[in-house]
């Protein structure tokens, strides 16, 4: 048994006789996935070999223990609050206090990475269609999780490999910045030129696979910008100091 696990070790799962029975191929479809995840997630394996054996009658306590097996895969239940991040310029990235830098990964076919996709529908977000399914296919898969501090956080970690998005805003990206340059990390525009907080584009990563990003990148964003669309400065105020 392991040291850590999101199921007590001493749970009695087998003597359930009087509960209620739940959908079942709601349970085998749920179970199973966690199986899967299970492959790397060596902390649930235990749990998952006690679920597995009551695929074929599931009752109410199996199916609250996967649902808490899934609270403890995408963080536990205090999620939001197991990583706090930091970061002063100069003064190094932080994760719970302790130093953090990108990852040393120099190939993208061994690189996740990270995307993000805007509202409109607009000309910016297909070509970043076009981008998420060319990385999709060379490299180990592209995620989109939704918070751009977020992702860059995880860049900042070492997690994944790099980041882009069109169309942020300055408040969407000061502090993701910060905390990927002072990882050790490389952020510019997505075109490649230098990056200020009030651009409309942004590529962060772990500055060994940068210029091989920006080979596809580069040409795409540039694409669009012969199209017309706009990648002027949001707005910077007069003598205020924008680069990072």
């Amino acid at each position: 048994k392991p040291t850590s696990t999101p199921v007590d070790p001493n749970i009695k799962l087998g003597s359930v006789e009087e509960d209620v029975v739940v959908d079942k191929e709601m349970y085998q479809r749920l179970v199973g996935k966690l199986i899967y995840l299970s492959h790397t997630r060596l902390d649930i394996t235990f749990a998952m070999s006690l679920l597995s054996q009551f695929m074929h009658q599931p009752k109410e306590a199996h199916l609250r223990v996967a649902l808490r097996i899934v609270v403890e895969f995408v963080g536990g239940p205090m999620c939001w609050n197991t990583r706090l991040f930091s970061a002063t310029a100069g003064g190094g990235a932080f994760c719970n206090g302790q130093r953090i830098q990108v990852s040393a990964t120099n190939q993208v076919e061994r690189s996740l990475l990270v995307t993000g996709f805007g509202y409109d529908h607009d000309d910016a977000w297909a070509t970043n269609i076009d981008l998420f399914k060319e990385f999709t296919d060379v490299s180990r898969g592209v995620r989109r999780l939704g918070a751009a501090a977020v992702d860059m956080c995880h860049v900042a970690l070492g997690i994944v490999e790099a980041y882009w998005e069109y169309r942020l805003k300055p408040w969407d990206m000061a502090a993701g910045v910060l905390m990927v340059e002072e990882a050790g990390g490389t952020v510019s525009r997505m075109d490649g030129g230098k990056f200020c907080v009030f651009d409309r584009s942004v590529l962060v990563s772990n500055g060994l696979l940068h210029v091989k990003l920006l080979e596809r990148i580069g040409p795409a964003t540039e694409k669009l910008k012969s199209n017309g669309i706009d990648f002027s400065l949001w707005y910077k105020p007069e003598n205020y100091r924008a680069d990072v």
